[in-house]
């Protein structure tokens, strides 16, 4: 019986390690993907705005300026912002990478593309 004791407690105190580590990422890695579906989600916005329509690079960017301040994005300044057209619609994209320390020295880097083409 003890032996059995041992086993469970060995077990539970490994799964208990594994568990935390998969929820340290999880919090770590979180917020940058959070961001990335606010940027893409404000730049469809963006796109379908009867203003932004155009394709105006200073409106575009005027309009993103608006909304960065409103949804605290951080990572993808006004100037960073490409606009293209594609037919009668406005493609609005933008490329950027986040780094987040994990633990110690072993760093989560993150490449991202938002666009309001999908």
């Amino acid at each position: 019986m003890r032996r059995q004791m041992g086993v469970t407690l060995t077990g539970f105190l490994m799964w208990a390690v594994v568990m935390v580590f998969v929820l340290l990422l999880a919090f770590k890695i979180g917020p940058p993907y959070m961001e990335f579906l606010s940027i893409q989600s404000q730049f469809k916005a963006i796109a379908n705005d009867p203003e932004g329509r155009n394709g105006v690079r200073r409106v575009v960017e005027d309009l993103f300026d608006r909304r960065t301040a409103i949804e605290n994005i951080t990572s993808v300044k006004p100037g960073d912002l490409q606009i293209t057209k594609e037919g009668d619609r406005v493609v609005i994209f933008a490329e950027y990478s986040v780094c987040v320390p994990v633990v110690f020295n072993i760093r989560a880097c993150m490449d991202f593309r938002p666009t309001s083409a999908k």
